[in-house]
């Protein structure tokens, strides 16, 4: 059995940012998003993930976000820092340095557009992995990436001592991940609609986008499975859909950093090519927000 780098729901925090071109991270705003999410109970945060934006900075600013987040944390939380390259030299590199910057763990996605082989893969995270001592959270996001990890791959890749969960997105394989993997992978959704499904596979709970306006609703929600009130956590779940499809009514993180603005956090403007949202989803995301807030999923 493999240490938990946490149980509960983790926030895949947004990156706010600041100028005419929205160039520069808004550091000052990122602090008060820190401070938001574990005041409201988050279990962890993930750093510069895809609701990050992280596919849009350059390396020194990349790694200063890293810095700033660790920072600002202080220990409070454990800090999963995304250093995932479609490049394995590349991602090799900003796990290191990551690592000096003292991230609890890293979340590394499957490499995108040149793609690869299972081969491929199993080589790809096997060298990240032996090039740093902390854990490694597999990111496994066909939507995105046009790449699935196989339950056999994992199979292998769950040997390595220190590549230690995945966050699945593809999770109609994951009966049969378990059954080759067992507990020597941990598992988290990547699916803010399908935790309880996850849960029920031994899952330890989620990577969320939602938890960027309601950290409090998705970590209660989680323990509450945790803590064996399985009724509780399906109610949640049920009750939390509307929320979560207006939150991807459009590419994530369009609407979260959107939604983000709306509840009085300074979220700000995503990075070109990601543009605003249109009028008609802006409303329809504001009406969810607004009956969210009523049965108490947003404080």
């Amino acid at each position: 059995m493999k240490e938990k780098i946490f149980t509960g729901a983790a926030v895949a925090i947004i990156t706010p940012f600041k100028g005419p071109n929205n160039e520069q991270v808004d550091f000052d705003a990122l602090g008060e998003l820190v401070e938001f999410q574990i005041a409201g109970g988050t279990d962890a945060i993930v750093v510069c993930g895809t609701t990050g934006e992280a596919s849009t900075m350059p390396d020194k600013e990349h790694l200063s976000v890293i810095k700033y987040v660790i920072d600002k944390v202080a220990k409070r939380v454990p800090v999963i820092a995304g250093t995932g390259s479609n490049h394995t030299i590349h991602a090799i590199e900003l796990s290191k340095e990551a690592e000096k910057l003292g991230a609890d763990a890293l979340l590394s996605v499957t490499p995108y557009y040149n793609k690869t082989t299972q081969e491929g893969l199993y080589q790809h995270f096997k060298a990240i992995a032996e090039s740093v001592s902390i854990p490694i959270i597999l990111y496994n996001v066909p939507g995105r990436t046009n790449l699935n990890i196989a339950p056999e791959t994992y199979a292998r890749l769950c040997k390595i001592p220190n590549i230690n969960a995945v966050k699945e997105c593809n999770l109609l394989q994951l009966p049969e991940t378990v059954k080759l993997c067992g507990d020597e992978l941990n598992y988290y959704s990547g699916e803010d609609g399908l935790v309880h499904f996850l849960m029920s596979a031994g899952g330890l709970g989620v990577i969320s986008v939602v938890s960027n306006i309601a950290p409090t609703y998705m970590s209660e929600m989680v323990h509450s499975y945790l803590d064996g009130d399985v009724k509780k956590a399906w109610d949640m779940q049920v009750k939390c859909q509307d929320i979560v499809k207006a939150l991807f009514c459009e590419v994530n993180p369009i609407p979260v950093k959107e939604a983000v603005n709306i509840i009085g956090l300074p979220g700000g403007k995503c990075r070109l090519p990601l543009v605003d949202m249109k009028e008609e989803n802006k409303a329809k995301l504001a009406k969810a927000i607004d009956d969210f807030r009523k049965i108490g999923g947003i404080k």
